[in-house]
C-alpha cells in the first residue's frame, strides 16, 4: 500500500494507465544495480530513483575528479576526491529520501561480479570499458537476469537491453573485445557532456518499463543515437546459436578470471 506522500511524489506516474498504483508498487519493490556512477550513470540512476525504485545499488571504485563534472551529474565541485559510490548515494537519497541506496566501493570483476549481481533484479550500464561489459554481460546471463546497456563517444550513443533466454546478448552482437588501441575512449575521443544524459536516461526508460511490464523492450534491437544530426537508427539483431555464453553450446558456464584478459 503506498503512503500518502508516496501518492504525491508519484502522482503523475500513478495516473498513467501503464504504470498505476500496480506498476509502482513493483517500482518499489525493485532492485536495481547501476554499474558505474559516471556519465551513463548518473543520469539512469537519477531518474530510477526520482522514479521511486525501491533499491538502487551503485557499484563504482573511482574518485570524483574535476574532468568528471561535465557530464557526472551526481556529483559536486564539493565532493571532489571523494568515492563516487558515496557522492551518488548522497545526491540520490537527497532526491528521494524514501528509497534504499546501497553505496558498493568496489570494481566489478569476474571474481566479484556474481555476489554482487546476485541481490539485484537487473543491471543498468554506466560502466566505461569494455572488460566490464562482458563480465556483465556474462554473470547476467549465467543468473538469467536483464542488462540494460548504453555505451556513448562524442555525440553518438547505442542502447539496447539484452536478456537471455527472450533475446540475444551483448557476446552475440560484439562476439570478443576489440583489438587493443583499435577503439578510442572517452579520454582519447571525447564526449559531449549531454550525449550520456540522452543515452542514460533511455536505460532508465528501459529498466522502469521492464519492472512495470509494460511496452516494447528493445530486446534485439540495437539503438544508435547521432545528435550531430539528431537521429535514430535502429539495427536488428538476433540470438546467435554459436555464443559463448548464451549459445547452443557454450564454453563459458563460470565466471573465470582467464576469460577476460584482454586489456583494451
Amino acid at each position: 500500500m503506498l503512503s500518502d506522500s508516496a501518492r504525491k511524489r508519484y502522482g503523475r506516474q500513478l495516473v498513467m494507465p501503464e504504470i498505476g498504483e500496480e506498476g509502482q508498487e513493483r517500482l518499489y519493490r525493485a532492485r536495481i544495480l547501476v554499474a558505474g556512477a559516471g556519465g551513463l550513470g548518473s543520469p539512469a540512476s537519477y531518474y530510477l530513483a526520482a522514479a521511486g525504485v525501491g533499491t538502487i545499488g551503485i557499484v563504482d571504485s573511482d574518485r570524483v575528479e574535476l574532468s568528471n563534472l561535465q557530464r557526472q551529474i551526481l556529483h559536486r565541485s564539493h565532493s571532489l576526491g571523494e568515492a563516487k559510490a558515496l557522492s551518488a548515494m548522497r545526491s540520490l537519497s537527497e532526491l528521494n529520501p524514501e528509497i534504499s541506496v546501497v553505496a558498493i566501493e568496489e570494481r566489478l570483476e569476474a571474481n566479484n561480479v556474481e555476489d554482487i549481481i546476485n541481490e539485484y533484479d537487473m543491471v543498468v550500464d554506466g560502466c566505461d570499458n569494455f572488460k566490464t561489459r562482458y563480465i556483465i554481460n556474462d554473470a547476467c546471463v549465467l543468473q538469467l537476469k536483464p542488462y540494460v546497456f548504453g555505451s556513448v563517444i562524442r555525440f553518438e550513443g547505442q542502447t539496447s537491453v539484452f536478456h537471455s533466454p527472450y533475446s540475444g546478448c551483448y557476446r552475440c552482437l560484439f562476439r570478443d573485445p576489440p583489438g587493443p588501441g583499435t577503439v578510442p575512449d572517452c579520454k582519447e575521443a571525447g564526449v559531449l557532456g549531454v550525449t550520456p544524459g540522452i543515452i542514460g536516461v533511455i536505460e532508465a526508460t528501459e529498466a522502469i518499463k521492464i519492472i512495470a511490464n509494460t511496452g516494447e523492450h528493445l530486446y534485439n534491437r540495437l539503438l544508435i543515437y547521432d545528435g550531430q544530426r539528431m537521429s535514430f537508427l535502429e539495427v536488428s539483431f538476433s540470438h546467435n546459436p554459436e555464443c559463448p555464453v548464451c549459445g547452443d553450446d557454450p564454453s563459458i558456464h563460470t565466471m573465470k578470471d582467464e576469460n577476460y584478459q584482454i586489456e583494451i
